[in-house]
């Protein structure tokens, strides 16, 4: 860090990715602000700035001031961690202190050591205070170390389950013998071999998982389960919508042994949503063909939904997936952060991560996802600037990822 980037730091005083300390604060304090700032984005802290923005100084010899940090970072966080250190002389000898946290902290959620207790701690503005049990379970699913999926959707059974969609994923997509409909103790036994069930007290439940892809009702169980569609008759949100509807139901359609579709599922009612709320303008081509050009490209469209279902974030609980069209775009928002480490640029060039390994897994058996990781490089991206010019944009939020498709080239 420059001395005139350490000056800007300082000017804009406390963020929600810097801290101002001196460094004689206690070293319990300094720990929980390094873990704060690990299990948000990174960020700094800058010892010897007060509070009022005045530098103060290093009140010790800057070797000693780096070795006191990084015993901090070692005996009072946990995992232990090695923050980055620079002592910078801002001006006459006042030496400032930058302790730099990375962004992707691979180990969250971190703790901080408070008596015998490690407790979870997250930076909320320019504040810190202890995770809620939501919170602290979020940080364990950006790490990857904790698969929400996978957990048992408590209160729900077997009769919560479509046994025909069950039977069809099984015997019909996945090419598996199947147990016979009346086959009970055997169809426990397959979603506990298989993930999709786990055993709790002799008694069998289903997963979130399970509930999702294959549930009579899910929202029963799981209220975020679901798309909210709307379409709107000008480019901003408007009470007066063309069309509302919440979409519900299992994510996989139920299909015959000829593998066509008898009964949709959410990915296709969400694109059939679209599909009767956009234009479509038919043209001729050679041997006098018929040929249909819809506002966004179906390859695409259903791309972004099948993403917005596999990696969304199934820890946010009421809150739905939200698709909006407008006369100018079409936007999906996925409750969530990106899973920890990926960011928009990186799903450009097709980085592969997931949060969410059985929806993936079973949307890959259904076909809708090819190579993992690819879909947004090869049909979103590739597939907007083929169909009308347009570079889709990616955006990540505080608590949500939205991706939003131009209809046409903006002016």
């Amino acid at each position: 860090m420059t001395k005139t980037e350490l000056i800007e730091l300082i000017d804009h005083g406390e963020t929600s990715g810097v801290e101002l300390k001196r460094d004689d604060v206690r070293p319990e304090r300094l720990a929980q602000e390094m873990a704060a700032l690990l299990n948000l984005e990174g960020g700094y802290i800058l010892l010897g700035v007060e509070d009022d923005l005045v530098v103060t100084g290093l009140v010790r010899a800057p070797k000693d001031a780096e070795e006191w940090v990084m015993n901090v970072a070692r005996d009072h966080v946990r995992p232990a961690t090695i923050p980055y250190w620079e002592a910078i002389d801002i001006e006459a000898g006042r030496m400032v202190g930058v302790v730099t946290l990375p962004a992707d902290g691979p180990d969250k959620p971190y703790k901080v050591k408070r008596g015998s207790a490690w407790v979870t701690v997250v930076r909320v503005g320019t504040t810190t205070r202890d995770a809620t049990d939501a919170e602290e379970e979020r940080l364990y699913q950006q790490s990857g170390k904790l698969q929400y999926v996978k957990k048992p959707v408590l209160g729900a059974g077997w009769q919560d389950l479509d046994q025909g969609r069950l039977t069809n994923c099984f015997r019909d997509v996945r090419r598996q013998d199947a147990p016979r409909p009346d086959d009970e103790e055997g169809w426990l036994r397959r979603l506990l071999n298989t993930g999709f069930a786990v055993e709790n007290r002799n008694r069998v439940i289903p997963t979130v998982a399970a509930i999702l892809m294959f549930g009579r009702s899910p929202n029963r169980h799981l209220p975020q389960a679901g798309v909210t569609a709307a379409c709107y008759p000008t480019s901003e949100k408007d009470y007066a919508a063309k069309e509302r509807t919440t979409i519900r139901g299992p994510v996989v359609p139920l299909l015959n042994r000829s593998g066509e579709v008898v009964e949709t599922g959410v990915i296709e009612r969400t694109v059939e949503f679209v599909r009767r709320n956009t234009k479509v303008q038919a043209s001729l081509v050679a041997g006098a063909r018929r040929q249909e050009r819809w506002d966004y490209p179906e390859e695409a469209l259903r791309e972004c939904v099948v993403n917005a279902i596999a990696h969304r974030d199934y820890t946010i609980a009421v809150t739905d997936i939200e698709l909006s069209i407008y006369d100018n775009r079409l936007e999906i928002i996925s409750p969530g952060r990106l899973p920890n480490t990926v960011t928009a640029e990186k799903m450009r060039e097709g980085c592969r991560a997931t949060r969410n390994q059985m929806v993936m897994d079973t949307l890959r058996d259904y076909g809708y996802i090819e190579n993992a990781g690819l879909g947004v490089p090869r049909k979103i991206v590739r597939g907007m600037l083929e169909h009308n010019g347009t570079e889709p944009d990616l955006i990540e939020e505080e608590d949500r990822f939205r991706v939003r498709l131009w209809r046409e080239p903006r002016p």
